[in-house]
């Protein structure tokens, strides 16, 4: 079932936009299913979790850290994360970057950007990222690299809504992408999940993060 879901969902996404299946709250056993067909990049939202899958799973999976990340759990992932989506404060920006330097790793981030209406997501503001995105600033950031950006878009069935969100945020990267500041690269912008994947992708996402529709309702 698992993997039948998942070659549906892996067909209907374009080549160019990378699929990462969210795992959270789902066994090892069923991420182990899915990489045996030849998937490698997984998400997961809570540390806890990712550090119990990561130590019994293959060592070549890459692994997306998806979920509001605490500056005291960032030392338990640095040494083997593929890609941080949820950057969302100055600060944990400080902390990754120390934990990186002190296991000499070059941290490869998203910072993620508050785009829905409700309040309760996490991010920062439009204005924010430009004013911290200039070489003045993540200069001191030498263990950092950013990639791209994050968001997710209102929990609503307004299709509209979530087009202007995701079209917002598409603008806001391609912006960005403009200012040439190595090693940041820019060419990485994860909005979509299982809801809204569809609308993400026409709206320029190049990763979509998707759970439900692959490994079923999830397990509270």
């Amino acid at each position: 079932m698992i993997e039948e879901n998942y070659l549906k969902v892996k067909q209907g996404i374009p080549s160019q936009v990378t699929l990462v299946a969210v795992s959270k709250t789902h066994p090892a056993s069923s991420i182990q299913r899915l990489y045996d067909i030849g998937h490698r990049d997984f998400g997961e939202n809570k540390v806890q979790e990712l550090l119990e899958k990561q130590a019994v799973l293959p060592a070549d999976i890459r692994w997306h850290l998806i979920g509001h990340l605490q500056t005291n759990k960032v030392k338990y992932i640095v040494p083997f994360i593929h890609l941080i989506h949820s950057v969302d404060s100055e600060k944990l920006l400080n902390e990754i970057n120390k934990q990186a330097q002190k296991i000499n790793r070059i941290i490869d981030i998203l910072l993620q950007v508050h785009i829905a209406q409700e309040v309760t997501k996490y991010g920062f503001s439009e204005d924010e990222i430009q004013s911290l995105y200039q070489p003045s600033i993540l200069e001191k950031y030498s263990h950092i690299r950013i990639r791209g950006l994050m968001g997710m878009a209102t929990n609503t069935s307004n299709e509209q809504q979530i087009r202007k969100e995701f079209s917002g945020l598409k603008r806001l990267f391609d912006k960005l992408k403009c200012i040439p500041f190595a090693p940041h690269s820019m060419d990485i912008l994860s909005m979509g999940m299982s809801n809204d994947y569809s609308i993400a992708i026409e709206e320029g996402s190049t990763l979509v993060r998707i759970g439900s529709n692959i490994f079923g309702e999830r397990n509270y």
